[in-house]
């Protein structure tokens, strides 16, 4: 098969190196890709944004698959202009990836199929948004209807904080059109895990859990991030809630979603917060996570390609998952200053030396390769995997390889997995 994964971050990086891995493969390709990509396929200089461009290559290469790594081709309408040259896209139609880039529209779809989720409220004008926070009262989350690149959702913990978020999302527009309509809903109390499944329109086939760890700061502390770690089946993911949330969070979702017309087709991944009364609903996403795909992926026994093969081919039913036994862990390396600003350019060493460590796998995030050097050129630039007999054993491993990786513009969460321990 032709392959070509479009995206340029650890996610993609770890999606190719898993599918580089099929005996059913005879050509990858990553748009734009990174040097990581590069390691294991060839890298085409064509932006995420650019559909034209990409369905053109996808027809003058005789692709036989397309996966989209980011929501924002998604929701852009990529595996719809697919669709018309016959060219399988492993991903949602525009319709279908409303999931993601509509949070209001998710929480119609969970009261639609009766999903546990927060009460929630949605507003478009700013004055009705501060009046119900008058009347609710903190702790509360605000959040921003579309998409914000992870960084639209605020927990306030007091009125006054949540007052702010509506200032700042609505009235200062700080993400544009995403902040133009928010959604407000109660805060959810719980262990927060992610559950991911792959979905062929009518099947969803369970593919992972994992616990992400939002904040950048030590004992989930400072602002939100894309993600600073992850962890594979944190312990709270026992396999009676995640039965529970395949039941009751990601089968109802993909029945309505056919129910409407839309079904849906790629990763489905739903945020989860395990609360006293079981799972209930954060958000769906309509793509992997990121770093959750560096932390899922090499725990993966399964050949990734036949299986994204099957779910386009619509025969998920038929299929099953094998795992490696043990566990995983991700540490994510940023540049100093991330989430707010940030320098680029500064040279990283080691990466060999700690790739070559038992257990390790570095996925490339935000690099750039330059006169034979690797440079820091994102917020977030390397992905540290490790897998290992138990949660301990990735994560010493993982800590590790970072202490043989010389960077000194780099900093990463030193407490990945603490909670779990």
């Amino acid at each position: 098969m032709r392959v070509l994964i479009i995206g340029s971050g650890g996610r993609e990086h770890a999606l190719a190196w898993s599918i580089a891995q099929s005996p059913l493969l005879t050509k990858l390709y990553v748009a734009p890709g990174n040097p990581g990509t590069a390691q294991v396929a060839e890298n085409v200089a064509i932006r995420t944004t650019n559909i034209g461009g990409l369905v053109e290559f996808a027809v003058e290469h005789k692709i036989d698959l397309v996966i989209p790594g980011p929501e924002a081709p998604l929701v852009a309408g990529i595996a719809d202009a697919l669709a018309e040259k016959n060219i399988p896209c492993f991903g949602p139609s525009a319709a279908a990836a409303a999931l993601e880039g509509s949070k209001t529209f998710t929480k119609q779809i969970a009261d639609a199929a009766n999903i546990p989720t927060a009460t929630w409220a949605g507003f478009t004008h700013a004055l009705e948004a501060h009046e119900y926070i008058e009347a609710t009262g903190a702790p509360i989350v605000i959040k921003a209807d579309g998409l914000a690149a992870g960084k639209g959702v605020v927990v306030a913990t007091t009125p006054e904080e949540a007052h702010q978020a509506i200032t700042d999302i609505m009235e200062d527009k700080i993400h544009g059109q995403a902040g133009a309509r928010v959604v407000i809903e109660e805060c959810l109390i719980g262990e927060e895990i992610s559950i991911f499944a792959l979905c062929d329109g009518e099947t969803a086939l369970f593919c992972g859990a994992a616990a992400d760890h939002k904040r950048v700061g030590e004992n989930d502390t400072g602002p939100n991030t894309g993600g600073m770690g992850a962890i594979f089946n944190p312990p709270w993911a026992t396999p009676e809630i995640i039965d529970e949330s395949m039941a009751k969070i990601i089968r109802p979702a993909l029945a309505e979603m056919s129910r409407r017309g839309t079904p849906f087709k790629g990763f489905l991944f739903a945020g989860l917060m395990v609360t006293a009364q079981g799972p209930k609903l954060i958000e769906y996403n309509v793509r992997f996570g990121d770093p959750e795909c560096e932390t899922v992926l090499p725990m993966l026994k399964s050949d990734l390609l036949s299986l994204l093969k099957a779910a386009t081919e619509g025969r998920l039913a038929t299929v099953g998952l094998e795992w490696h036994p043990g566990s995983s862990a991700t540490v994510v390396m940023c540049a100093k200053g991330y989430p707010g600003a940030y320098a680029t350019g500064s040279e990283i060493h080691g990466l060999d030396e700690a790739a070559t460590q038992q257990g390790v796998h570095i996925f490339h995030a935000g690099t750039m390769a330059e006169q034979g050097g690797i440079l820091a050129n994102g917020g977030r630039v390397l992905a540290v995997n490790a897998t290992g007999p138990d949660l301990r054993a990735a994560l010493s491993r993982a800590y590790g390889a970072i202490a043989t990786i010389a960077w000194e513009d780099g900093f990463c969460r030193r407490d990945i997995g603490k909670r779990a321990l």
